[in-house]
């Protein structure tokens, strides 16, 4: 009961903090301590004041050192540089690791400035090779294109007359250019060779007709105009022939001409009516043909007979072949989807693209327009 004794209501007891028992307790320890304290004193080397201890759990701030970022070696700056130079400007296989320790930057930079003029020379060359390269490339393919364009100009020149196939020393030169392999498609080569050769035949054909006539003509002197004749239609009816129906038509199958056919259907057409003529032998034609050979044989030539018999199957196998044949242009013809009209268009433009006939017209329009205003 004595804690509820104190009257609360009293007056306050005068409480000197100073007198706790732990603060007297240290202040006392400490000026003994201090107060026996010689600093002169040789018994005092060895003798260490013990640091006062401060009460508590608490522990000061300690603050971390700040860690400085580690230098960078030279084997790392190799490394990194190999990314962005080249490799003749770096080596870094050749440095040692005692010229690394010594100075790996200083030579770093000696080995790039010794091997920077090599490196340069080097890319220099390269590229000079390079170049050189490329040039070669282009100039043959100049000389390939040059002579393409040699050829192509070659074959768009007007070739060298090579029919009728004539000796060098004559002097007639040849006439026409003709090459089948060259100037004929494929597909039209057989049926232009069998009409060439059908010209041959036709040839052939007529200078026998005229040795027929001529026989007939020994054995008989009154058939001395079928001789005449016969040598008439051997001198006319040969270059008529290749110029009127054969050069047409193998102008008509190298360039695909229509009027080329048309002209070539026409002549042609014309000609089988004359072999049918030759081939029947009609009196005073000048023709061996069955008629005729007949009408000898009655008359007791037997030997003219026969020869006059062989021309007229010879007239008859040219008949024969040419209808063959015209069919066969025919077909071709109408496979390429020529026309009349086309053959007229074709027809105009080479007249008026003609000099001569331009030349012809301007001059014979000049002259009527003169008389006109001469008249007047």
């Amino acid at each position: 009961m004595s804690a509820f004794d104190t009257n609360p209501f009293a007056d306050p007891v005068d409480v000197n903090p100073f007198q706790d028992p732990s603060v007297t307790q240290l202040t006392n320890a400490s000026q003994s301590g201090l107060a026996e304290f010689n600093p002169f004193s040789e018994t005092n080397a060895a003798t260490t004041v013990p640091a006062a201890q401060a009460p508590g759990p608490s522990q000061p701030a300690v603050l971390q050192p700040s860690v400085e970022p580690a230098q960078p070696t030279p084997q790392l700056l190799l490394k990194q540089a190999g990314k962005f130079l080249p490799a003749p400007f770096l080596a870094a296989g050749e440095l040692s690791e005692r010229q690394m320790l010594l100075g790996g930057d200083s030579v770093l930079r000696d080995s790039y400035m010794r091997k920077l003029p090599k490196a340069v020379a080097a890319a220099a060359q390269a590229g000079l090779l390079r170049q050189q390269e490329e040039l070669d490339r282009k100039a043959a393919e100049l000389e390939r294109k040059e002579r393409e364009l040699q050829n192509t100009v070659a074959s768009l020149h007007v070739r060298e007359n090579n029919w009728p196939p004539l000796p060098s020393w004559c002097p007639v030169k040849p006439c026409f250019y003709q090459d089948f392999s060259t100037e004929i498609p494929a597909d039209y080569q057989r049926i232009c060779k069998m009409l060439y050769y059908l010209w041959m035949l036709h040839s052939v054909t007529l200078f026998l007709n005229l040795l027929a006539c001529l026989a007939q003509f020994t054995g008989n002197a009154a058939h001395g105009v079928d001789f005449g004749l016969s040598i008439l239609w051997f001198v006319i009816f040969t270059p008529c022939a290749f110029l009127c129906w054969y050069r047409p038509i193998y102008k008509a199958f190298r360039s695909d001409n229509s009027f080329s056919f048309f002209v070539f259907f026409f002549v042609f057409f014309c000609q089988i009516g004359i072999y049918f003529i030759q081939m029947i032998g009609l009196p005073d034609l000048g023709t061996s043909g069955w008629i005729a050979a007949l009408s000898t044989l009655k008359q007791g030539s037997l030997a003219v007979s026969v020869i006059m018999m062989v021309v007229a199957g010879f007239f008859t196998l040219c008949a024969g072949l040419s209808l063959f044949l015209l069919q066969r242009v025919h077909s071709f013809y109408r496979r390429t989807g020529a026309s009349f009209q086309q053959a007229q268009e074709e027809f105009s433009q080479g007249i008026f693209s003609n000099r001569t006939f331009r030349s012809a017209a301007s001059s014979a329009a000049s002259s009527a327009a003169q008389g006109a205003f001469q008249g007047n």
